[in-house]
């Protein structure tokens, strides 16, 4: 039987983020992140067809996983909020991999959704997300916007937008506006489940 690797704690990834290299952002996003790409799509001799989306050759598939499993160890995660960089080990990373969930349920009652991981060569239909994903919604159609999406009924679940102004105002970070406006933001979603008569989408 294999042993089961050790997972880091919420503190030890704290301490990474505390104590980790101090690197600027725009190094990480300019310089890092592009020359270490570069370096493991050379390493590997990737070469995408632009023509597809989704990579269907083994092969390929295979590297890109590798590549991105060497990235991943070799740079790290950059932490916005320390401006340093979280390490993880390969054993790590790959224990994380082998102990990952295999499935977990999306929604309540008649509109769970068991979701499980899907190969390019599954025959399974895909968890439909539906929403403006993150985009500036005005106050006046927020609840009639996410309404659309929740009376489609090829949509399983619901990404939600980011409401423009609250009682008028700008939700500004770290203002009454913007918890006031993330919990309107959650109420309407589900108004808007309830309307549509699909109560317990995934949100």
């Amino acid at each position: 039987m294999k042993a089961i690797g050790k997972s880091p704690t919420v503190f030890d990834v704290y301490e990474r983020a505390r104590t980790g290299q101090k690197v600027a952002e725009n190094d990480w996003d300019y310089k890092i992140i592009p020359q270490a790409a570069k370096k493991y799509k050379e390493k590997y001799d990737i070469k995408m067809d632009k023509t597809t989306i989704v990579p269907e050759d083994p092969e390929l598939i295979d590297k890109l996983y590798n590549a991105g499993l060497d990235m991943l160890v070799d740079c790290g995660v950059y932490c916005i909020d320390t401006g340093r960089v979280i390490k993880y080990t390969r054993d790590e990373v790959l224990n994380a991999i082998d102990n990952a969930p295999d499935h977990f349920t999306f929604g309540e009652g008649r509109e769970a959704h068991i979701v499980t991981p899907r190969k390019y060569t599954s025959k399974t239909a895909p968890i439909i997300q539906g929403g403006p994903t993150g985009s500036p919604c005005s106050e006046d159609l927020f609840l009639a916007i996410h309404q659309s999406y929740a009376q489609e009924p090829i949509v399983d679940t619901i990404v939600d937008g980011v409401l423009q102004t609250c009682m008028g105002k700008d939700p500004q970070p770290n203002t009454p506006y913007e918890l006031m406006a993330v919990r309107s933001e959650a109420l309407q979603v589900r108004e808007a489940q309830v309307r549509a008569g699909r109560c317990g989408m995934g949100l």
